[in-house]
Parts: C-alpha cells; sequence; structure tokens
C-alpha cells in the first residue's frame, strides 16, 4: 500500500509540473496566475494562524517512526535510516506536492468545500487540479489511492495509540489492563480499546458531523503541538542528562544532525504555533468572539494541561536534574563500545559515495 502512495504521489508531481508549464490537454500555461489573482496567504496574518493546525493534523504522526524502528533487533541501524527517510518524505511528498496544489488549484474554488459530504473525495484538492486540467479517468483512479492512503493512516494511528497506550499502563499512568501482550507482542487489550474508539468517526454520518467533525480535527491537530514539545523538551533534557552522567555522544544510537539547538529551535516554533491558535480562538477568523469559538479552537490545552497538573499534584513527582534523571532503566545491555567501534570500522571502509549518501538516507 505505501508503494501505491508513492507512486501516486510521484505521479502527481510530474504531471503537476507539466500541467504548470502548459503540458495538459488544454496547452494552457499555469505558471504562478493563482499566486497574483486571487493571490496567496489569504486573509493575512490571521489566515496563516488559521491553517496551523490542519497543518498539524496533517503531519501529524511523522513522529511514529520512533515507535516503530525502537521495535526492530537493531535499532542503532534502523533510527537513522527511518528518521532520514521521514525528512524526504515530508521535504518532497508533502511540500513539494502542496505547492504544486498552489499553483493549480486556486483557493477561492467552489469545489474544494463544494463536495456532497465533508468525507466526499471529490473535495480533494489532487482530484480537482486533475479535472481542471481536463484529463479523464486519471481522478477516479486518484480516488481510489486516497481511500487506500486513509486505510493506511487509520492502520498506523491503531498502531500508535496501542503502543503509547501500552507503555501508559507499564508506566502506571493508564490501566493495568491495558499493558496485556499476547504471545506475538500484540497489546490485545489496547487494540480492542482503539479499534472501540475508532467508531467514533460514524458521527460524521449525522446532520451535525461535520461540526462534530471540525472539533475533533482541532483537538487532534492542537495536541500533535503538544506532543512535538514535548519530544523536542524530553530530548533537551535527555542530551543534557546525558553529558551530566558522564556519557558520550558516540554511545548513542542516532545523533541530531542539529543538536540540542536543533531541539530548542522546534521547541520554539511549537510553542509559537501554539501561541498563534490562542490568539485565533480568542479573535476568531471572520467571525466574533464566543466561549464557543474559543474553546473549539483550543479545547485541548485546558485538557493536556489538566492531566498534566492533576498528574503531578496526586502523584507528587519532583521535578528532575540532569544529574538524577534514570537513564538506564529499559536500555538494551548491549556492548555499547565494541558496536561503536565496529561501526566505525564498517564506515572506515566505505567509498565515498555511500559516504555521502549515508548522510542524507
Amino acid at each position: 500500500m505505501s508503494l501505491v502512495k508513492v507512486i501516486a504521489v510521484i505521479g502527481f508531481i510530474i504531471l503537476g509540473i507539466v500541467l504548470i508549464f502548459g503540458g495538459g490537454p488544454h496547452h494552457e500555461y499555469i505558471g504562478g496566475r493563482y499566486w497574483r489573482d486571487p493571490g496567496s496567504f489569504a486573509n493575512g496574518f490571521k489566515g496563516v494562524c488559521s491553517v496551523f493546525v490542519v497543518a498539524g493534523f496533517a503531519f501529524g504522526g511523522t513522529e511514529l517512526v520512533g515507535l516503530a524502528a525502537a521495535e526492530t533487533d537493531n535499532p542503532r541501524k534502523t533510527i537513522p535510516a527511518a528518521t532520514k527517510q521521514v525528512f524526504w518524505r515530508i521535504s518532497i511528498f508533502y511540500v513539494v506536492s502542496l505547492t504544486i496544489i498552489g499553483c493549480l488549484v486556486p483557493y477561492t474554488s467552489k469545489r474544494l468545500l463544494s463536495g456532497t459530504s465533508s468525507y466526499d473525495a471529490s473535495a480533494s484538492p489532487f482530484v480537482i487540479a486533475i479535472e481542471n486540467a481536463g484529463i479523464k479517468v486519471l481522478p477516479s483512479i486518484f480516488n481510489a489511492v486516497i481511500l487506500c492512503a486513509v486505510l493506511s493512516v487509520g492502520n498506523a494511528s491503531v498502531y500508535g495509540a496501542t503502543r503509547t497506550l501500552c507503555a501508559l499502563a507499564e508506566n502506571s499512568q493508564a490501566p493495568k489492563i491495558f499493558s496485556y501482550i499476547d504471545r506475538k507482542g500484540r497489546p490485545i487489550s489496547a487494540v480492542v480499546l482503539s479499534m472501540l474508539l475508532g467508531l467514533i468517526a460514524y458521527i460524521n454520518c449525522t446532520k451535525t458531523g461535520t461540526q462534530v467533525f471540525n472539533w475533533l480535527l482541532t483537538l487532534g491537530g492542537l495536541s500533535t503541538f503538544f506532543t512535538w514539545g514535548s519530544i523536542c523538551a524530553c530530548h533537551i533534557m535527555f542530551r543534557l542528562a546525558w553529558k551530566a552522567q558522564g556519557h558520550t555522544l558516540d554511545e548513542l544510537a542516532f545523533k541530531v544532525p542539529l543538536g540540542i539547538w536543533g531541539s530548542c529551535f522546534g521547541l520554539l516554533l511549537n510553542i509559537l504555533c501554539l501561541i498563534a491558535q490562542f490568539y485565533l480562538s480568542v479573535f476568531p477568523l471572520n467571525s466574533p468572539s464566543s466561549a464557543k469559538a474559543f474553546f473549539e479552537a483550543y479545547l485541548a490545552a485546558p485538557i493536556i494541561l489538566t492531566f498534566y497538573l492533576v498528574w503531578k499534584i496526586w502523584k507528587r513527582t519532583p521535578f528532575m536534574r540532569p544529574s538524577t534523571i534514570d537513564l538506564d532503566t529499559g536500555r538494551r545491555l548491549l556492548d555499547a563500545q565494541q558496536l561503536i567501534d565496529e561501526e566505525k570500522t564498517e564506515r572506515g571502509n566505505w567509498p565515498i559515495w555511500k559516504r555521502i549518501f549515508h548522510i542524507f538516507f
């Protein structure tokens, strides 16, 4: 299924470039027309802020690579490779494809929001771009690819939710029943709960489905910024603790290219996105301020902060110093120095082209 999505996106990028330069059935040069009329960055600063949550929702899940790679036999090799692949996938499949869509479909297109329902695949900008070019059959194929992508997202969501819930249960932060793992390594109880919660999606079939979906979309999108911010904060504390306790960076399975400063910058960006969303929840776009508008846009923040404060007060957990953070519990007992020496010897025998390839991939 992943191969189908990759082929579809690469094919769309190639097709989009051809259409932009007038290679479509109409032989019409498009270029940057829609960046001038109706223009880019609709509604100014507020318009930019309004898409942060949707962007977070769309990009959410890229962090799951850490969960999947960590369960492999050799994380020292799989985590670096998987992390680099995520970077290139985001850069090419997300950013490039969205840029091409921005050139082919104006944001004023009524078809973007005029599907028969909020889950109508015909409202996809990919499909609209192809149909605007006058290409037959291909839109139906892309609709099928979109459905396959939805199934893939559901599968990844269940995987991430079950592993996270199981880890919470093992740390006594969730009911112990969810820590049960069968002989094949599957957290059955967590899987059952995740699948049952997935039935909430059928609310979208009701008359108020669109409104409920918007609430859930904002809740999930804003939570993503808390997740990414927490990951950055944890990495900062981890690196400080790693140094304070006398470890070297060579012992790490994967060293982030930008180091601790990259995480500081990432944490700052997530905080700025949360501030921008708070501003938008207090002063909504094209609507008056109201309690409903505020909680629809910012409900995730009080929920997450409440859970955090209740846990800290109830369990009275202290704020850890780098020198007292436990870095050993749960670690795989491996001869780190032997692995480091083996990796250095192996890389020393690589040709130049392979060393360059390894830097990026």
